[in-house]
């Protein structure tokens, strides 16, 4: 995980050399319903550029993407917290090390800018 974190904080070495079918399973895993009905984008919204909000408790959520939340993926254990609680509330299980990675690799490359 130190290591993604740290792939993550170089977006120059990171954007160099993206593997494209990383990035689809990550965008795949993002946007693809489970069987709790919820997927990633349920509360961090289609374009995670864009804040959010807790289908449940109603919470605001900053946007996921670092390109517009560097802070988001600074925190190992943060990041370690978080993965495990949504994965398990999302996936009904926690993710695996490649869906992490996928998923971090997608949200990595997402630009500042919104979608049209």
């Amino acid at each position: 995980m130190k290591a993604l974190l740290l792939l993550l904080s170089l977006p120059t070495l990171a954007a160099a050399a993206p593997d494209p079918a990383a990035l689809a399973r990550g965008e795949a895993l993002f946007h693809r319903p489970f069987d709790s009905g919820w997927s990633c984008a349920t509360c961090h919204t289609a374009d995670p550029r864009q804040p959010g909000r807790h289908t449940v408790t109603g919470r605001a959520l900053l946007p996921l993407a670092p390109a517009v939340n560097p802070a988001r993926f600074s925190d190992a254990a943060k990041v370690d917290k978080w993965f495990r609680r949504n994965c398990r509330d999302v996936l009904g299980r926690e993710c695996s090390a490649q869906e992490k990675a996928d998923l971090t690799a997608w949200l990595g490359s997402l630009p500042a800018e919104t979608l049209p």
